[in-house]
């Protein structure tokens, strides 16, 4: 194997490293969520960022697409599936007529504050169990260390 071949092949191992540590807390976060609430994980996420938005609890769905890493039409299938539910609201944006902005219900805020005490204990419990394991170890690390940034 060339030295080429071998640089492929540590990135190719670190993706899935990354992937695995991906897999582990997910899979965790969603039976966490799905059972009591029936909500998943990137519903919550959706969810728990529109009630972190500075100065109101909408966001444009350009900017939900972003904050979700999710397609345009993932987006609006996510957005339209929580709107069904109660969960949220869309509205066209006075500005721009073009635009349309998302906004959290008080049925999507006290499904987020049910969620958010068993979503922080399933991702506790799931980056205790990717710490166990010696390849996810330092992604757990690195994890941890995003938090104490400023």
């Amino acid at each position: 194997m060339s030295f080429a071949d071998d640089a492929v092949e540590v990135r190719a191992q670190g993706w899935r490293t990354v992937a695995a540590f991906h897999d582990l807390v997910e899979t965790r976060l969603e039976n966490a969520l799905q059972s009591p609430l029936e909500l998943s994980v990137i519903e919550h996420t959706v969810l728990d960022v529109l009630s972190r938005q500075d100065r109101a609890l909408h966001m444009r769905m350009q900017q939900l697409s972003r904050a979700t890493a999710l397609s345009s039409s993932a987006t609006t299938r996510l957005v339209n599936r929580l709107e069904a539910r109660g969960l949220l609201t869309r509205f066209l944006c006075v500005d721009d007529r073009r635009g349309i902005y998302t906004e959290l219900t008080s049925a999507g805020s006290d499904l987020l504050e049910q969620a958010r005490p068993i979503y922080d204990s399933a991702l506790r419990e799931a980056l205790e169990a990717a710490a166990a394991v010696p390849e996810l170890a330092p992604l757990v690390s690195a994890f941890e260390s995003l938090h104490a940034a400023p």
